[in-house]
């Protein structure tokens, strides 16, 4: 019986206001909290409240047959808490179904594996208390930032005892292979791994309302008979995709909700079919090999790497001076150590990527900098005044 795994990334990062070589040594307060507020109280306007409502709609309308699965970031919890705590409700609602599992990720979505496994199990541990607190859910299943995946890495998770990894399907890994089946993680076999069908997943993001594309207008007939065409070549379909895709990066007015609400009936139509969760997908199926990934794969951009953070020298030098300050932190949780958290946050160093043509139309979208320099410089002003407020108390 195929299977199809529903994954949703919930992130919202604190954006940084613009901030001065002048205010260095004066002004240590670094948000933009105006921006972030109405930010994220538009997309909880347009995606959050009311694709969460559709969930649960679906949830009863199909009595527990539909399931699906998120992550959300510390970062965005810690705004849902602070400026939209219907949000929370609704996604505590959504959690009482028992029919939808949430994952574990790093608190603020950052990059700390790669720089400092200390920090990266502080963070995992954060994120795990949050999920719990929260949602009632110790998490068994991990996604990192943007899916960010190599050997290292399922074994530094498998010591922390988790057992699921989600990560991208990039065809230079899997060569002639599937992503619809499960893997286990070289290095570490007890670690079982989802990999994103990113053809299927992108159709959904990327080109829903692109009428320029061959598959357009997108019904949830026709992307159902593209699902239930697997049938015979796959155990496992997995549409892992951002959640503001719905309302946000597809606005209502192109039928992204219509669609949502449509799509499980259309899927379940077929009787072999059903959906599930990371943790109920690792528990009924077995994996078909092991899958060794030595360089670090991602979901972003067409290289499904490291680049979109650590493509050019501006991004390597915002990083290593982020890391390098950890060996000044004083001891102890205090606002020094959650503010370099939340100056981890990846989004930081997205800004600052100089790719062009297709991605770096992507890139552009999302950056609130008028270029990739304007946020390198911002950045590292801000990392100056932290600098000074460590040395100097």
């Amino acid at each position: 019986m195929p299977h199809v795994c529903i994954y949703f990334q919930v992130h919202q990062p604190l954006r940084l206001k613009r901030y001065s070589v002048f205010q260095i040594g004066r002004d240590h307060d670094y948000e933009d909290e105006t921006n972030n507020r109405q930010i994220l109280a538009k997309v909880a306007e347009k995606c959050y409240l009311p694709a969460n409502q559709i969930l649960s709609d679906l949830i009863e309308q199909h009595q527990g047959d539909f399931r699906v699965s998120f992550s959300i970031s510390g970062v965005a919890l810690d705004q849902f808490s602070r400026c939209q705590p219907e949000v929370i409700d609704s996604f505590q609602r959504l959690a009482a179904t028992g029919c939808v599992e949430f994952l574990s990720e790093s608190y603020y979505h950052s990059l700390a594996f790669l720089f400092s496994p200390q920090e990266f199990v502080r963070q995992v541990k954060l994120h795990e208390e949050a999920t719990y607190r929260h949602f009632g859910q110790k998490p068994t299943a991990f996604r990192y930032t943007e899916l960010i995946y190599n050997n290292q890495l399922a074994t530094a998770l498998g010591q922390l005892g988790y057992r699921i990894i989600l990560t991208e399907g990039a065809d230079r890994i899997l060569g002639w292979r599937s992503p619809n089946y499960l893997y286990q993680a070289e290095g570490a076999p007890e670690v079982t791994l989802l990999l994103r069908n990113y053809r299927l997943s992108d159709d959904i993001s990327f080109r829903f309302s692109n009428s320029f594309w061959p598959g357009f207008p997108l019904t949830a007939a026709k992307y159902a008979h593209w699902i239930h065409e697997i049938c015979q070549r796959g155990d496992i379909i997995n549409l892992f995709m951002d959640y503001e895709t719905f309302g946000e990066h597809q606005w209502a007015e192109t039928g992204i909700f219509d669609f949502l609400k449509a799509l499980p009936g259309e899927i379940l139509k077929h009787k072999d079919f059903k959906f599930t969760t990371p943790g109920e997908a690792a528990r009924a199926l077995r994996p078909v090999a092991r899958l060794d990934v030595p360089n670090f794969i991602s979901w972003a951009d067409t290289e499904r790497d490291l680049t979109a953070w650590q493509g050019n020298s501006m991004q390597q030098d915002a990083a290593r001076s982020l890391y390098k300050l950890e060996e000044l932190l004083p001891e102890g949780e205090g606002q020094i150590l959650k503010t370099w958290g939340q100056l981890q946050t990846s989004d930081h160093f997205y800004y600052m990527c100089t790719k062009w043509f297709a991605d770096g139309m992507v890139h552009k979208y999302f950056n609130p900098y008028a270029s990739p320099y304007d946020a390198y410089i911002n950045y590292m002003n801000i990392l100056d005044d932290l600098t000074y407020l460590i040395k100097n108390g």
